[in-house]
């Protein structure tokens, strides 16, 4: 028996390894070719480890290309709306989680249904209600939004709350604290594996994101990093040397917040997808 569940847990093992090698295999190319003169990304047979080094195609793309300004628009979207966003859903969540009102279980149904849909169905009529408002070639559409809630985050932080005791409330609310100070005081620390988990998801989906900028920006100045790179392959045309340099600076940033937070973000779903 014990033989038998060794040899199971080697092969899976072994199957892991080698799917981790083919995932690193693209990224491996990326940065490589990132650090190619140009000319040279397609000798055959193709070398991983580039010689020598350029480190000017990271310079023309950070600079000429004006990667510097892109960066510097997606860190800005990115941390309004993790602001937004967390903010939003801790108070949104904890109403439908502790208090009781009519409709609340309709509401939460109607929110959840909301997932269902699309993105694509409701792409047009939102982009006239911006349009209609005059917000369009602004921030506005892309950082408005996360500060009304967002359906996946309320219902993550909602199966968190549901698996913390009633008793610390009522025992709260008989010492005296009123419902927000119990929020902030109890709950909100309690909640930070769930919201390092929803801060993680809502990262790398507005570090990502790039069919909203396409549609609401058209200012050059004002374009994030994923339109920067779409801007990027058509103003290079065939310089592939430079598409993947900006690939990699567009990249990075989500790897290392992911790696960082991977410890609570795997706490934070695994607390609330096994007790919700």
């Amino acid at each position: 028996m014990n033989n038998s569940y060794t040899s199971l847990k080697v092969t899976a093992y072994v199957i892991l390894g080698i799917g981790s090698v083919l995932m690193l295999v693209p990224f491996l190319y990326m940065l490589s070719t990132s650090l190619t003169a140009a000319g040279s990304e397609l000798t055959f047979p193709p070398k991983l480890i580039p010689e020598p080094f350029v480190w000017k195609n990271y310079e023309q793309v950070w600079i000429e290309v004006n990667f510097l300004q892109f960066t510097l628009n997606s860190i800005f979207v990115t941390i309004m709306d993790l602001i937004g966003t967390v903010a939003s859903c801790a108070i949104v969540a904890y109403g439908l989680a502790f208090f009781q009102f009519r409709g609340r279980n309709l509401i939460f149904l109607a929110m959840l249904g909301t997932m269902m849909l699309p993105s694509q169905i409701t792409m047009i009529p939102t982009y006239f209600i911006w349009k209609s408002v005059g917000a369009l070639d602004t921030y506005y559409p892309l950082i408005l939004r996360s500060f009304l809630g967002g359906a996946f985050g309320i219902f993550l932080l909602h199966q968190f709350y549901k698996t913390l005791p009633k008793e610390l409330y009522d025992a709260a609310w008989v010492d005296g604290a009123n419902p927000w100070k119990i929020f902030y005081k109890i709950y909100l620390p309690l909640a930070k594996p769930a919201l390092s988990a929803l801060a993680v998801f809502t990262f790398i989906s507005a570090w990502n994101n790039t069919l909203e900028p396409l549609i609401y920006l058209q200012d050059k100045q004002m374009f994030t990093l994923p339109l920067g790179l779409l801007f990027l392959k058509n103003e290079v045309q065939n310089r592939m040397t430079l598409v993947m340099a900006g690939a990699v600076i567009t990249i990075v940033p989500v790897l290392v917040v992911f790696l960082f937070a991977q410890k609570y973000f795997v706490q934070g779903i695994a607390s609330t997808g096994l007790k919700g």
